[in-house]
């Protein structure tokens, strides 16, 4: 059974809750409480790692997606894997609502800083990984803990590319190790978030407000001193957006660790098995969370 922080209110779109929900489970038909002290117990001296889905993601799929995923990690002992989900489906329109789009994924990450702060002070430490416009539920969340961060993974970020150095610096310099996976062949970041910039008011590329995403080519620089590279999946891997996260059921088994970023013309994992996507994204998370 998987760990999981709700905030959602609602099945599907809706509200951000006013509190913070623990519960368990692999699909939506097993979803059911979990509770506080037994988490409490199950995160006690472990290596926590905290992960969290992007937009236009409904509470089944992201229990499932985060549940499946975590069969695919290989974070270790003592380690722990706790999911986080939000209602990140709440405002997403295709690109169109983009002014809208960091209002609730930024108090998703104010709703559960404090929250880690109360709770999760007897873990060994605090990772996130995170998918999408995942990335700017955990760079809030740092910015608002008081606990420090071990690290964090932010895949194929729906969050401008400067962000680490610009609106989220001061919450990139409290993490200790800083990876990102970016993809120029994904179909949503190249088009719509560019998009999103144009509708925000934003005319053309080279305007002093225009931005690409994060986890497009990665981040602009300058880098932050604490961020690992490589970061770009190699193009001849034709990796989308949806290819991170969205495995149902559990493809191939995982990848051998250590697994980072190869060079550009690298062939694809396990000779191209169905869900080699994810079991590359789980192998780089596990590897980079170590």
């Amino acid at each position: 059974m998987t760990r999981f922080l709700d905030v959602r209110l609602s099945p599907t779109g809706g509200n951000l809750a006013t509190s913070v929900a623990i519960n368990q489970g692999t699909d939506i038909n097993n979803y059911q409480g979990l509770d506080k002290g037994q988490l409490l117990k199950d995160i006690q001296g472990r290596h926590v790692l905290i992960a969290t889905h992007g937009f236009n993601v409904n509470r089944a799929d992201g229990i499932t997606h985060l549940s499946n995923w975590e069969g695919l990690l290989q974070l270790g002992s003592p380690s722990v894997f706790v999911g986080l989900l939000w209602p990140g489906d709440s405002i997403w329109a295709h690109g169109l609502d983009y002014p809208e789009e960091p209002r609730i994924a930024n108090e998703a990450g104010q709703l559960i800083a404090p929250f880690l702060d109360t709770n999760f002070g007897s873990a060994a430490s605090v990772s996130f990984a995170s998918h999408s416009l995942g990335a700017r539920v955990v760079l809030e969340t740092v910015a608002q803990m008081r606990l420090p961060v071990r690290r964090a993974t932010l895949m194929a970020g729906a969050i401008d590319d400067n962000c680490l150095s610009t609106e989220f610096r001061a919450a990139a310099a409290r993490i200790g190790e800083i990876s990102v996976l970016a993809s120029k062949k994904d179909e949503v970041l190249s088009a719509i978030f560019p998009l999103g910039n144009l509708l925000a008011g934003i005319i053309a590329a080279g305007h002093p407000w225009w931005h690409a995403a994060l986890g497009h080519a990665g981040p602009s620089s300058p880098w932050p001193g604490n961020f690992q590279a490589p970061f770009e999946i190699p193009d001849n891997w034709d990796f989308g957006h949806g290819n991170y996260l969205e495995v149902d059921p559990p493809p191939t088994p995982s990848l051998a660790i250590p697994t980072d970023v190869p060079p550009d013309g690298s062939p694809e994992p396990a000779n191209g098995a169905g869900g080699w996507q994810e079991a590359f994204s789980a192998a780089f998370s596990s590897t980079r969370f170590r």
